[in-house]
């Protein structure tokens, strides 16, 4: 690791947000370089000006940001393209040249990219910018040119990256290494001893930062149809840019039950602690409700979410859905406590076995040793 006692290595980060994204890219990074300053290293984000963009949020965590300038307002695909390169703004190797010229003549110890629509052919093209070059993934569907790759989707395996890999990259696989803030193991003892006697009075909903098509709204229409009991409570956490907002509040105040909606949550281990029961989509937040033994209530919002929310129902971690009106149905069952419903204590259980929520440890230790 280059770096002195006088000169702390320098970790840059590559990664957006807008309301085609999410949240999810820019917040892992943040949660990583939050870790990454506390053992002393130096931290800058290198981001487009996307609408939807979480510039303000990376300057309050005390990271420095340089913006690349906003996409035009249209451009062409080229052929060839990764499946999400829409998502860049611009065309790859023009984001490239951009993100080499914000170094302006720095060179990071590391380049971590999170970033869907970046492959190989970016990060060659970075590669003198850079003393080594980490990527965080979660698609395996691309090939990459770096030294460490991430990707703490269950079930990977480095034969998942056989054709994207070469054989000297070190691969770090699996939800042990998901990147949870420190909050989430700290409190994992106290959520699972909650859990040895469960009740159905508290659910969390959380859609996503941005939610853009509504997801919220339609879980919410779904539970007000369905008279629960009075006594029932809902949280919805959203994010202050999420474009449905000002709908889910106004909503909120005319639902039966009690519902309390949250924006830009920073208490969100202890609020998931506090709650009985998870209706969320099958993203980064995930492996936050597993740490905690959250039950969970899983919806696919995108295409890449499904083999996700697959896998971790398949490990009896999650009950997945695809259909909100089913999710509420087996929400009443088991608030009239229906044999056939499937057991909050059983979820809890299994998807604590997913993560302890030492994720972000583990690759900091790797990074600055």
């Amino acid at each position: 690791m280059t770096g002195t006692a006088s000169t702390p290595p320098l970790i840059a980060f590559r990664t957006d947000a807008s309301l085609e994204i999410g949240t999810g890219h820019v917040m892992r990074c943040l949660t990583l370089a939050d870790r990454l300053r506390e053992c002393g290293a130096r931290t800058l984000f290198i981001s487009r000006k996307h609408c939807g963009h979480l510039f303000d949020q990376i300057v309050d965590r005390g990271h420095e940001v340089r913006v690349l300038p906003p996409p035009p307002n249209s451009r062409t695909t080229l052929d060839g393209d990764t499946a999400h390169a829409a998502w860049l703004g611009v065309e790859w190797g023009v984001d490239a040249e951009q993100t080499q010229q914000s170094l302006a003549g720095q060179r990071p110890a590391w380049l971590v990219v999170d970033h869907y629509a970046i492959d190989c052919r970016w990060e060659r093209a970075l590669r003198s910018a850079c003393e080594r070059l980490m990527v965080m993934d979660d698609l395996a569907d691309r090939p990459h040119d770096c030294e460490l790759l991430l990707d703490p989707t269950l079930g990977r395996t480095r034969g998942d990256y056989a054709e994207h890999l070469g054989s000297e990259v070190q691969t770090f696989l699996g939800p042990q290494y998901a990147l949870l803030r420190p909050e989430f193991a700290a409190s994992r003892a106290e959520s699972l001893a909650r859990r040895n006697a469960p009740e159905l009075r508290h659910v969390l909903i959380t859609m996503g930062g941005v939610d853009k098509d509504n997801a919220t709204g339609r879980v919410l229409d779904a539970i007000d149809a369905a008279n629960l009991p009075s006594q029932m409570k809902l949280t919805v956490v959203m994010g202050p840019q999420a474009p449905w907002l000002a709908t889910i509040q106004d909503r909120a105040s005319n639902m039966r039950v009690a519902t309390d909606v949250r924006l830009g949550v920073t208490d969100m281990a202890q609020l998931m602690t506090e709650s009985d029961l998870a209706i969320g989509a099958a993203g980064g937040t995930s492996w936050e409700r597993c740490c905690l033994g959250l039950p969970t209530f899983l919806l696919s919002l995108a295409e890449n979410q499904k083999k996700m929310a697959q896998t971790l129902q398949d490990a009896g971690a999650v009950i997945a859905f695809s259909d909100i009106i089913e999710l509420v149905d087996c929400i009443q069952t088991l608030v009239t406590g229906d044999l056939n419903a499937p057991s909050l204590t059983q979820l809890s259980h299994a998807a604590a076995r997913v993560t302890d929520g030492q994720g972000s440890a583990r690759i900091c230790s790797e990074i600055m040793r």
